[in-house]
């Protein structure tokens, strides 16, 4: 009996031990362990104090004064994607140049060497204090944020080609298909239906895809923090899917071209017929002859009288001076 009870107490210890090794190996090899925690992780990288719907620090972030190439201020300066990029590449991505550089580093790299407990303690100022954001961002969300980092980031190099920006391999058929079901809803078949602010310049979805496709393609999977805009990562999307979008989004309008305006449709109008023109048959013809030569003859006599009447008041008037 007390070898039964061992027997039992020992499979039940290996039991458990087996179990919390698979959930550790698991959450080792990058499965996520809420697809929830993702979702709201990557709207917080996104831009924080929209997806929790606070007022952003007025002044800049500590960090944002070692560097002086990136010129933005203010609420910007305390986004993650601000420093990082939208393919979380920092100064080796797409943020490696432009007006956006920081030469703050690749945060791909960074958390794959770290486990999440790790990530939230930088995220709270372990490493660097001027990287504290727990006066501002509540501990359940900064360990979301480092669910999304640990777990959620995609290397999109596959799908963009990093010069010519346009996506690589995509089937633009489902792609269609996919925005057409969900997307146009909002954005109008043409993607013009929401015209978006950046960098001073209005833009169609259509521009922004071709000109950012990393931050098209994050919002497309996680959303856009503050908006209702439908998540991909929720309605079942695979990277694949996403890529699909956006090789049929690079297709649509950038606003660069002339829209061609539609004549106005209306009922067909038979002129009315003025009177005169030019004559149809011989005797509008001949008429037209007798009243052109009167018309002469009239204008010829009437100045000839006219001119005879003036040279006879001038003779009765020098006559009456020389009375």
């Amino acid at each position: 009996m007390k070898s039964s009870v061992k027997f039992y107490l020992l499979f039940s210890l290996f039991l458990l031990g087996t179990i919390l090794s698979f959930v550790t190996h698991s959450r080792a090899q990058g499965v996520s362990p809420s697809g929830e925690d993702i979702v709201n992780g990557a709207l917080l990288y996104d831009k924080w104090y929209a997806a929790l719907k606070v007022n952003p620090p007025a002044n800049d972030m500590l960090i944002w004064s070692r560097q002086s190439t990136n010129t933005r201020s203010g609420p910007d300066t305390w986004r993650c994607v601000e420093c990082h990029g939208w393919d979380y590449k920092g100064l080796e991505g797409a943020y490696g140049s432009g007006s956006h550089f920081t030469g703050f580093p690749n945060i791909m790299k960074l958390v794959g060497q770290m486990s999440e407990e790790e990530i939230v303690a930088h995220l709270k100022g372990a490493k660097d204090p001027a990287h504290d954001f727990s006066p501002y961002i509540p501990e359940a969300s900064l360990s979301q944020l480092a669910v999304f980092l640990k777990y959620g980031l995609i290397d999109d190099a596959a799908y963009i080609d990093g010069i010519s920006l346009k996506v690589i391999g995509g089937n633009e058929t489902h792609g269609g298909q996919l925005f057409q079901q969900t997307c146009s809803t909002c954005h109008g078949e043409d993607g013009k239906t929401i015209i978006f602010h950046s960098e001073g310049v209005n833009e169609y979805l259509g521009t922004l895809a071709n000109r950012d496709p990393w931050r098209f393609l994050h919002r497309t999977r996680f959303g856009t923090a503050g908006t209702t805009m439908p998540v991909g990562f929720n309605l079942g999307w695979t990277p694949e899917d996403g890529r699909d979008i956006l090789a049929y989004a690079q297709t649509l309008p950038t606003g660069g071209e002339i829209p061609v305006v539609e004549p106005t449709t209306r009922p067909e109008v038979t002129p009315t017929k003025l009177p005169g023109g030019p004559a149809t048959n011989l005797f509008t013809g001949i008429l037209t002859g007798l009243g052109a030569f009167v018309g002469v003859i009239g204008y010829a006599l009437l100045f000839t009288f006219g001119f005879i009447l003036a040279g006879f008041l001038v003779i009765t008037v020098l006559r009456r001076r020389k009375e």
